[in-house]
């Protein structure tokens, strides 16, 4: 086609030295004279003549036979209705196929059942666990939902959805959780409050890696430090204790509530265990407010974390004592400190 396109170019000069249309040279193919001026006719046009000679090309006369009387049957190419040339339907005349009535006839495209193959991997994360009907959405905070606004209306209720029914699951069903926020991720990946919601889940669920993957991109999204005490847990479950210990002596740590305070002294005190250094977990939590008068489960957590490193250090009478108190103020069963108090009552000899 395109030495047939080449062929067809009107001359660009004839003096000396100039180029015709056709072959290089200046001289028409086979020695023979250019019809018209515009080089030789095209390869099994059986003669037709050239655009711009003295007839009209066939095409011409289809185009304008369409709308003389009797030319109705060469319709318009979009039509799909032209004659076939060479036994082969014309391009835009495809045979209607895969149509059928109940589709309007539209293309029914549905594979047949027994050619359905499995959904992958990565289409089973996206569809995500099954959403409990009752599940709408608003269950969330509005602080939540303010951070869906920026989605499309239908996007933003499922991934609420998602994300109400992981905050619903992440108690007694952690991995399916865990399954709803990745749902939820796929379809918004760029908010961080779907990603703080997947580091959690993750991390409820036993995946570390995940966990401490998803709150360093929320991080990277918000700026938040909140994030700090669990992704300390994480590298602490990863076997990196040096790392959690780098997290909690960021300065931002400092600001902290007393909640988020008393959990990344918890995680510090346990990276020092992990490193062999008993010594250094005890002071570490000697500095933090085991004595506090409030019965918040931070509390609990910190005098648990106490008189077990001090069992871990032989101290046993001493561990049995702050047990007790953390059995104490343990009204919500946080803990099992109660039995823990009566194991070591059974190994420390009686006077």
């Amino acid at each position: 086609m395109a030495e047939e396109r080449r062929s067809q170019r009107p001359s660009q000069g004839t003096g000396s030295g100039g180029r015709s249309g056709g072959p290089r040279g200046g001289k028409p193919a086979g020695g023979k004279p250019a019809s018209g001026g515009r080089g030789r006719p095209d390869k099994g046009s059986a003669g037709r003549p050239e655009k711009g000679g003295s007839g009209r090309s066939s095409r011409s006369s289809e185009r304008a036979d369409r709308f003389e009387p009797g030319g109705d049957e060469r319709r318009d190419r979009r039509s799909g209705g032209r004659p076939e040339r060479g036994g082969r339907p014309e391009r835009g005349g495809r045979p209607e196929r895969g149509r059928s009535e109940r589709s309007g006839g539209k293309p029914d495209w549905k594979r047949p059942a027994d050619k359905q193959v499995d959904r992958t991997a990565e289409q089973a994360r996206y569809d995500g666990p099954d959403l409990p009907e009752d599940v709408t959405g608003k269950e969330l905070d509005r602080s939540i939902t303010a951070q869906l606004k920026g989605l499309p209306e239908k996007l933003a209720s499922r991934v609420a959805r998602h994300l109400a029914a992981a905050g619903m699951l992440i108690d007694d069903d952690p991995e399916t959780a865990y399954q709803h926020t990745l749902a939820a991720r796929a379809r918004a990946p760029r908010l961080a409050v779907v990603r703080e919601a997947a580091g959690e889940a993750a991390y409820a669920a036993g995946h570390y890696a995940e966990a401490l993957a998803e709150l360093r991109a929320a991080k990277r999204m918000n700026g938040a430090t909140a994030y700090l005490p669990i992704m300390a847990d994480c590298h602490r479950a990863l076997g990196h204790p040096d790392q959690a210990l780098k997290l909690a002596k960021s300065p931002s740590v400092a600001n902290f509530v007393p909640e988020a305070k008393a959990e990344m002294t918890i995680v510090e005190a346990g990276a020092r265990r992990d490193m062999g250094q008993v010594d250094a977990a005890l002071r570490t939590l000697e500095l933090a407010p085991l004595t506090s008068k409030t019965r918040a489960s931070w509390v609990v957590r910190l005098r648990y974390a106490y008189a077990d490193t001090l069992e871990a250090a032989g101290r046993l009478t001493d561990a049995l004592a702050w047990f007790h108190r953390t059995h104490a103020i343990d009204s919500d069963e946080v803990t099992d400190a109660a039995a823990r108090a009566e194991a070591l009552e059974k190994r420390i000899p009686q006077d």
